[in-house]
């Protein structure tokens, strides 16, 4: 009986974790709308930036690498660093 409750958490650990997708992306901001909480990137990409995470920062020339994942079809940053 254990071993059946152990598999079926772990279905259900991957089939919940499965629609997330994370990767890396950087390039430089060419704007930013703090209302929306989202940033454009130079090669024409948007990234929503997480609740959370500081926008002071994040200023329209500055170049940026940031970590995000894939929710509901938008990529949303979980961690930013702009490059000095």
């Amino acid at each position: 009986m254990k071993k059946i409750l152990g598999v079926a958490l772990a279905l259900v650990f991957v089939v919940a974790v499965g629609d997330a997708w994370a990767g890396d992306i950087d390039g430089k901001i060419t704007s930013v709308d703090t209302s929306a909480r989202t940033i454009q990137l130079d090669f024409n990409t948007e990234i929503s930036v997480a609740e959370g995470i500081s926008m002071d920062n994040l200023k329209e020339g500055a170049n940026i690498k940031a970590s995000y994942e894939e929710r509901a079809g938008k990529k949303v940053a979980t961690k930013v660093e702009v490059a000095p």
